[in-house]
């Protein structure tokens, strides 16, 4: 499928009449998980923690695309280092999160801990912006979690973070695979 590339204020990408529902999405993106060596399990564990963690007030699709943009939904990610030298671990890569590298077969509870991080980080970002469930709120939440400014202008601005992450993640949400 590849890729369209998305810029500018959030009105110049997908709305969300075009994201695919989050089992269109979830098992578009098997293939990817079972690739970084995931077990079944693994993957079960991922989609009960982001059904689990949407009751925190996140959509379940946008959690899922940040989990497939950030570790490829890979349990077992390396974790990385920020701009500002703090860890960034587990599925969706966020300061403060409980990280397992390497390992796969985890726990409910593990792949939940790692869920539930990254969506309490995430919901901040979407409360930065109204906490409204609607794609202006959530794109500029986007480039909040992923690099902490936002100019709202241009969302592929990543003033020093990953300027396609806004349109990757956007990408994920209307089904597409990189």
């Amino acid at each position: 499928m590849g890729f369209t590339h998305y810029s500018g204020p959030s009105s110049n990408f997908p709305p969300m009449s075009e994201w695919k529902s989050f089992e269109e999405i979830f098992n578009l993106n098997k293939p990817q998980m079972f690739a970084t060596g995931d077990t079944g399990e693994d993957v079960g564990r991922i989609w009960n923690a982001v059904l689990e963690c949407a009751k925190l007030g996140v959509e379940e699709r946008v959690l899922f695309a940040i989990i497939m943009q950030e570790s490829t939904g890979n349990v077992g990610v390396q974790t990385t280092y920020n701009g500002d030298g703090h860890a960034t671990a587990g599925l969706m890569q966020c300061d403060g999160s409980p990280g397992f590298p390497g390992q796969h077969g985890l726990s409910q509870d593990q792949i939940t801990s790692m869920v539930r991080a990254g969506t309490q980080h995430f919901k901040q970002n979407l409360q930065q912006f109204g906490d409204a469930d609607n794609a202006d709120t959530i794109y500029k939440a986007l480039r909040a979690y992923n690099s902490g400014s936002v100019n709202a202008s241009n969302l592929s601005d990543g003033m020093g973070a990953t300027a396609s992450y806004v349109s990757d993640v956007a990408n994920r949400l209307c089904g597409r695979l990189p």
